[in-house]
């Protein structure tokens, strides 16, 4: 998605529309959540659905999205494709045809097989995600491109897979690539509403009545969209009876750093704020930044919804030189915890986590390389033992899962993560 700046007793079963597979005893659920709608008191994942893979049958039928920074674990997938791309300190090499460190074909997913999207939403529904936003690129949805088309039939497998899993997904607009707001209103009539018909799903994600939209990039510094044409299309989608969710810059209260000066007008147009704080430390300015937020959206009528995510790094991509390997250690499970206990001592109930599959930037939570074992032999990827302690491949899902029952009100308050690193 964002390029790297410097920031789930037992699930209620809808006896009336169907059973949901699979469902786990031990996922949790909060009533009270569930009665103010599929955003405010839930945890939603950003989902970057952008893998394919040549031999996929997808329109675009290519490798897309090499530039991975972390392996995923495969072993539960099934369809694999070899022959992947992927960036090595800033150079794309490939394809790859070799092995594993132990010794298994090194393979990659597709996003835009249907199995891959079930497995993902399984895995939400077993950890206790109750929502994805799924990201669509407003450089990407010009009408008959191969790419839009390769969007469209993402978002209706993802569509297909949370209606399999009872759990929700809304479109999440990245405007980072793009300042022509026209297409983004023609792409959500034709093609989101009318085409798709994504909004007419029971999985659509509806808050206070009203179907969930949100949108990311505007009020950055380097996005030259004007405010009045910002809050046009902010109040565009609210007179269509839309709930609207922005994904702010990290600094969008004081109009310094990344952000603009001259939004506050737009942002208190949104009816929720989720600041983006991707390469962000957690340090001693953290709680306040946090609380400022809350305090900003309370004061204003605002829903709040930060965001957690569990590290970054972007070395394969840019290189070392320019991005460090494991720039924002995730320090086995400590850094996105700390978040997680800001949040829960600040008080707000809802959370966004950055992101469910994004390999390239190292933000995933989702199952991925333990150690060297599992990502390609003599090649460096993130695994999740870099910072010396081996935690298995669920170990992000899991700690969300405990992160969410914490916010909820599920389990005490504690400062340090309860997530056993390992499971039997």
């Amino acid at each position: 998605m964002k390029k790297k700046f410097l920031y789930y007793s037992s699930l209620l079963l809808l006896f009336t529309s169907g059973c949901y597979k699979d469902v786990p005893v031990d996922v949790i659920i909060d009533p009270q959540g569930a009665a103010q709608g599929d955003v405010v008191g839930k945890v939603t994942v950003g989902y970057q659905g952008w893998f394919s893979a040549l031999g996929d049958s997808s329109p675009f039928n290519q490798w897309y999205h090499g530039n991975l920074e972390m392996w995923p674990d495969t072993r539960e997938y099934q369809n694999l494709y070899t022959g992947t791309y992927f960036g090595q300190d800033g150079v794309q090499v490939g394809p790859f045809y070799g092995n594993l460190g132990n010794g298994q074909p090194a393979k990659m997913f597709s996003s835009y097989d249907q199995s891959t999207l079930n497995l993902h939403f399984k895995w939400m529904q077993q950890y206790g995600i109750d929502c994805a936003a799924l990201q669509r690129f407003g450089n990407e949805i010009a009408p008959g491109e191969v790419l839009k088309a390769q969007r469209d039939g993402v978002a209706l497998r993802l569509k297909n897979a949370a209606e399999t899993y009872g759990r929700k997904f809304y479109i999440n607009y990245d405007l980072s690539g793009t300042t022509d707001l026209a297409a983004i209103k023609a792409d959500w009539t034709n093609t989101i509403v009318g085409q798709l018909k994504l909004t007419a799903s029971n999985a659509y994600a509806r808050q206070n009545g009203k179907i969930v939209v949100s949108i990311y990039g505007l009020g950055y510094a380097r996005h030259t969209t004007s405010p009045a044409d910002a809050l046009d299309l902010v109040n565009w989608f609210k007179a269509r009876g839309c709930y609207v969710i922005g994904s702010c810059p990290g600094q969008w209260r004081t109009g310094t750093g990344d952000s603009r000066g001259d939004f506050l007008n737009v942002y208190k147009a949104f009816n929720m704020i989720s600041a983006w704080p991707v390469g962000r430390a957690v340090d001693a300015s953290y709680a306040p930044w946090v609380e400022g937020d809350r305090d900003f959206c309370k004061a204003n009528g605002i829903d709040y919804q930060p965001c957690a995510y569990p590290g970054t790094a972007y070395s394969n991509s840019n290189g070392q030189n320019v991005s460090p390997r494991n720039e924002f250690a995730r320090k086995h499970g400590d850094f996105m915890w700390s978040q997680f206990a800001a949040f829960k001592k600040a008080g707000v109930p809802s959370v966004y986590v950055a992101m469910f599959d994004e390999l390239n930037e190292a933000t995933s939570i989702f199952k991925v390389a333990e150690d060297a074992s599992m990502a390609p032999a003599g090649k460096y990827f993130l695994n999740l033992d870099a910072d010396g302690v081996h935690v298995s491949s669920d170990f992000y899902l899991r700690l969300t899962n405990d992160g969410v029952k914490m916010i909820k009100g599920q389990i005490p308050y504690t400062e340090h993560e309860p997530t056993p690193f390992t499971v039997n």
